[in-house]
């Protein structure tokens, strides 16, 4: 079990990593209903990684077993591949993309809109952007091909998605953990991480899902 977790883990770093939830989850702490709002949006983010990678480890169940002479797995080969150019191809995608240098990267418009939305919507859009958003999807359609072809027991597989979700998560529930314990110091300590963020996003996942992308072509290829 720890070798397939340590097989996945870059993949949940590349989900922790990504910049637009952090900043989303730090302008709703920043709101007047910090607490509701941060604890709906980790609820929705954590179910929504969850939900992923979950779903892509029970499709690796279906894929035919490797030939026992050879140990070839072209179905899980060609999978990998294909998923590692569209994690590099993301990374081209993020790289032109970003801003202009000393300019601040633009934020989605419902960012504007966050003091008057509903729980319901905060959940939704914590779960949208672990479960929809291409880029977490990829990383969590690699994650799962590799634990659900690992040959894990039922416990084992529980457990790997269980701690692979948390370190996925752990980069939004850090925040609001500060939001709750120190809700002081957290406005100014959450204000800079934010502004850095949103000017650094696109060279950031650029890094990410570049070297992200070339292991995952590597298993590919390695499994011929």
């Amino acid at each position: 079990m720890l070798e397939v977790l340590g097989s996945v883990l870059p993949n949940a770093v590349a989900i922790a990593i990504s910049p637009l939830p952090i900043i989303a989850v730090i302008l709703m702490l920043m709101s007047p209903r910090a607490g509701k709002m941060g604890l709906a949006f980790l609820l929705g983010w954590i179910a929504g990684i969850a939900v992923a990678v979950t779903a892509f480890t029970l499709l690796a169940g279906v894929i035919p077993e490797p030939d026992a002479d050879k140990g070839a797995q072209p179905i899980v080969a060609v999978i990998q591949v294909v998923l590692g150019v569209l994690l590099v191809l993301l990374g081209v995608k993020q790289w032109r993309s970003r801003p202009a240098h000393g300019e601040e990267g633009e934020l989605p418009a419902w960012m504007t809109k966050i003091d008057s939305m509903g729980t319901g919507a905060v959940v939704g859009i914590g779960f949208a952007l672990a479960a929809v958003n291409p880029k977490n999807l990829l990383a969590a359609a690699a994650a799962g091909t590799v634990i659900g072809r690992a040959g894990l027991g039922g416990g084992s597989i529980t457990w790997t998605l269980v701690l692979f979700t948390l370190v996925a998560a752990a980069t939004v529930l850090v925040p609001v953990l500060i939001a709750l314990l120190a809700p002081s110091r957290a406005a100014t300590v959450l204000a800079g991480v934010r502004t850095w963020l949103a000017s650094n996003n696109a060279a950031i996942m650029t890094v990410v899902f570049f070297l992200l992308g070339a292991q995952v072509i590597g298993k590919g290829l390695g499994n011929f």
